[in-house]
């Protein structure tokens, strides 16, 4: 397999400069992967084992483009979701709610007015909700409840401010309009139809006998951080709090997986985009990867991000690229004209959540990227 040895020396140099203990990149170039670099170790532990290709990360907010906004697509392409009906009409508990009127494309776009981020897991706790001690059902109704009662803190399609509220509601139209749990309908719609392995919530769970899923062995996966919360460090548990409080499953956060498990779903937006064959409807892939007009000042197509200066993307990019980040240190930038995928999966927040060395770097491998597979004329 082709690779790069500038690519491979700036992720060395990023292992020494700090960005991350170690991390792979995958670059995949009209359905051919030209690059799979790995460098550094799990940990800052140097007794720890080197990162392989086959190592797992917790993949963050890659969450919801990879399963959230996939699922919702799904649902939308079998009638069973309407992209622009209020949301009210799927989550009945919403009725009454100023959430409730809110339409799919208002949560896609980050522009439902609710604000970005709230620490429901100390209000869950509140009200003596524990994770693995309460049932499932109970943990998501008292989430929807929660995010009912918030506040909204802008209007309607004013503005776009980044959501986590707003996906983990997606993740309960999910669950409401698919008839499952949003770990079981992905596991059952997205990964296996794509052979996307492995790519699966709760993987610290699958060395329980009573699991059904396949067995992941906990040293393929990459820790994040020591949680003073739950008084240990992260090893095959979601690092997002809000999601660890919905048991490791919600529509914003709790996906594991490797490089080459993401390239198999981000593979099925590509060939959709591009008219080729995939479970995906080609012309619901090519709305929902288009930048939305509708509301001011934003970047978002439906779930994706887009292009603008200055990128995490890079410079080179074209304009029809979508992608997303991963706060633990991934992202995921797919560009439908020159048919480039590249996946970047790190634990960055292993030396520390305020560790921010990485906001530079993506710009910079993505276009070390472009120089090194892809053609002047393109």
């Amino acid at each position: 397999m082709a690779g790069s040895d500038v690519i491979q020396a700036a992720m060395n140099q990023a292992v020494r400069d700090g960005v991350f203990p170690g991390a792979v990149l995958a670059v995949r170039l009209s359905g051919t992967i030209r690059c799979l670099a790995v460098a550094g170790r799990l940990s800052s532990d140097p007794a720890s084992e080197p990162v392989k290709v086959s190592t797992i990360y917790d993949l963050a907010s890659l969450t919801k483009p990879l399963v959230t906004v996939t699922s919702v697509l799904l649902l939308i392409q079998t009638g069973h979701l309407r992209l622009d009906g209020p949301i009210q009409n799927t989550l009945m508990d919403l009725e009454g709610a100023p959430i409730g009127l809110a339409s799919l494309r208002d949560l896609l776009t980050h522009s439902a007015g609710l604000p970005g981020w709230r620490p429901l897991y100390e209000r869950l706790e509140g009200e003596g909700i524990v994770p693995g001690c309460t049932d499932s059902a109970s943990v998501r109704r008292a989430v929807l409840q929660l995010i009912r009662n918030e506040p909204l803190i802008y209007g309607r399609g004013e503005k776009s401010l980044y959501s986590d509220l707003g996906f983990m509601l997606l993740g309960l139209i999910v669950e409401q309009a698919g008839g499952s749990s949003l770990d079981q309908f992905f596991r059952e719609m997205v990964a296996k139809p794509l052979l996307a392995q492995p790519l699966l919530f709760t993987p610290a769970a699958t060395a329980s006998p009573q699991s059904i899923l396949p067995h992941v062995d906990r040293s393929t996966i990459a820790p994040t951080e020591w949680d003073n919360r739950r008084g240990r460090l992260l090893h095959g548990e979601v690092h997002d709090e809000n999601a660890a409080a919905m048991g490791g499953v919600a529509g914003h956060a709790g996906l594991f997986g490797t490089a080459e498990a993401v390239l198999a779903v981000s593979g099925a937006w590509l060939h959709a985009h591009r008219g080729g064959s995939s479970i995906l409807d080609g012309e619901l892939v090519r709305e929902f990867t288009k930048r939305q007009s509708q509301v001011p000042q934003s970047s978002w197509a439906l779930g994706w991000d887009t292009p603008t200066a200055p990128s995490s993307s890079g410079r080179y990019l074209s304009p029809e690229s979508f992608g997303h980040l991963g706060y633990t240190g991934t992202s995921l930038w797919i560009d439908p004209k020159r048919e480039l995928e590249v996946v970047l999966l790190s634990n960055r927040v292993h030396l520390s959540r305020t560790n921010e060395a990485i906001r530079a770097f993506r710009p910079m491998i993505h276009d070390l990227a472009i120089h090194e597979f892809v053609p002047l004329n393109q």
